[in-house]
């Protein structure tokens, strides 16, 4: 038995300094203070305990073609969990004639047995047909009840009418579809004007894939949403123009989820004015925005709009793969960049420390929406009795420098490089075992599958 007494536990509606008793993996206790005979007690006073961070979105150990992700499973739980992750949503990917059986046992071999933090699948469908169809019971059976489709990338994406079936049968699932949305034939389009007028250079990386380009194709899914009578989630929402039109839809009844990410919050499209190579770090897909489109999600968080926010997490290396093609073909620079280690050290520094957000929504972003929306909630996302003992203890009177030199991240760069952050995690807590301590890994490998049920059935939206 452990005790952890004198802290601050942060819940999403108040934050109350308690004890918190923890027996094996599981919170058996949370009072005033508590006496345990024989438990060992750590003094977290002066700290805020957060229930574990949940990281909806993450690509690890992925396959682009070109290049493989530089982060495995192996790095990249071991970012998330000294980063106060302690369970991550990956996208197991469905290759084109593949079934979603192999396309989830792909994903199992690469996670299995390496993960330092517990791990869940969204199920990608690139193919849809009868025989995929048929597969949807299996993949509740073994825990998966989200899934991703893609409306750009040509080998991923996926018709309007396939969108409307797939929206339809996931839905007799207990489940819920997230999309990628932005229109992929204007994004072609407009990535072939730039070659025919050799506008190679990362400057016009904003001009392929402007804000339009993602709000035209959310009010597409959206409208085939309501056609299909089914709930949605728009997957790193980047636009006011995207968000203006999500909240239309909810003024009207219709159940649109959101998920925003850090970099849409903290960078804008100067990034890719940058002198020499710098700005092929900033290349991700929706791309950086302007001001008003930061400003406008950092709005949306604190009134409660935006449902979670995920990173997106899809390293590649600066050295050897951003830079391979060179400078003039920005097109070819494998899409994404990190951010699962720092996600929860740059909400408290941006949000809570500047008072934009308050503590308790927080945790609601990072910890408790999630638990409710996919299917976790009570197991995770709160710090109650009955509840996986996944805590993280994180101490707002120290600093943390983000630096490559330092992270976890096997990646050889942040976009977050020199950032101090107002705190730091100094300990993590997953299912009862210390596997951060002093703001390092301390047992790694600890992580484990989690089957998750229906879908939004513990949430409630704003």
């Amino acid at each position: 038995m452990v005790v952890l007494k004198g802290g601050t536990v942060v819940g999403s509606e108040k934050s109350e300094i308690l004890d918190i008793a923890v027996d094996g993996e599981k919170i058996v206790k949370v009072g005033k203070n508590l006496d345990i005979a024989d438990a060992d007690v750590v003094d977290v006073t002066g700290k805020l305990l957060f229930p574990g961070f949940i990281d909806t979105h993450t690509h690890f150990d992925l396959d682009a073609g070109a290049f493989h992700t530089a982060d495995d499973f192996t790095s990249g739980t071991r970012a998330a969990i000294v980063g106060g992750t302690t369970c991550i949503l990956d996208f197991a990917t469905q290759n084109r004639g593949e079934t979603l059986k192999e396309a989830l046992a792909n994903w199992h071999k690469m996670a299995d047995d390496v993960s330092s933090c517990d791990y869940g699948f969204h199920m990608a469908i690139s193919e849809w047909n009868e025989e995929v169809r048929k597969e949807l019971d299996y993949m509740s059976e073994n825990g998966i009840t989200s899934y991703k489709l893609y409306m750009a990338y040509d080998n991923l994406r996926v018709t309007d009418a396939q969108i409307y079936d797939i929206l339809k049968e996931v839905k007799k699932q207990g489940g819920i579809v997230g999309v990628h949305c932005e229109n992929g034939d204007i994004v072609n389009v407009r990535i072939a004007e730039n070659k025919a007028a050799g506008n190679g250079s990362i400057k016009f990386v904003p001009s392929t894939r402007p804000d339009i380009v993602e709000a035209e194709a959310i009010y597409r899914y959206m409208m085939i949403g309501k056609m299909a009578e089914s709930p949605l989630y728009i997957v790193h929402l980047s636009t006011k123009k995207g968000y203006d039109l999500i909240m239309e839809a909810r003024k009207e009844g219709q159940k649109v989820y959101m998920e925003t990410c850090p970099q849409y919050l903290l960078m804008d499209e100067s990034k890719y004015d940058l002198p020499g190579f710098e700005s092929a770090k900033y290349v991700m897909s929706p791309p950086l925005r302007k001001q008003e489109d930061m400003d406008c999600l950092w709005n949306a968080i604190s009134n409660d709009d935006i449902d979670f926010i995920g990173t997106d997490h899809c390293s590649f290396h600066f050295k050897g793969q951003k830079d391979y093609y060179g400078t003039d073909e920005y097109y070819k620079i494998p899409n994404g960049g990190p951010g699962v280690e720092h996600r929860g050290l740059l909400l408290y520094t941006f949000g809570v420390a500047k008072n934009r957000i308050t503590k308790e929504q927080m945790c609601k972003q990072l910890s408790e929406n999630a638990a409710k929306m996919f299917g976790l909630y009570p197991r995770k996302g709160i710090i109650a009795e009955g509840s996986d003992a996944d805590i993280v203890v994180l101490d707002p009177n120290q600093t943390t420098l983000i630096s490559a030199k330092t992270q976890e991240q096997k990646v050889d760069y942040t976009p977050y490089e020199g950032i101090e952050a107002s705190c730091k995690i100094e300990k993590v807590y997953l299912r009862g075992r210390e596997v951060v301590n002093d703001g390092k890994i301390s047992k790694e490998k600890q992580g484990t599958y989690i089957s998750r049920g229906r879908c939004i059935e513990s949430y409630e939206q704003k």
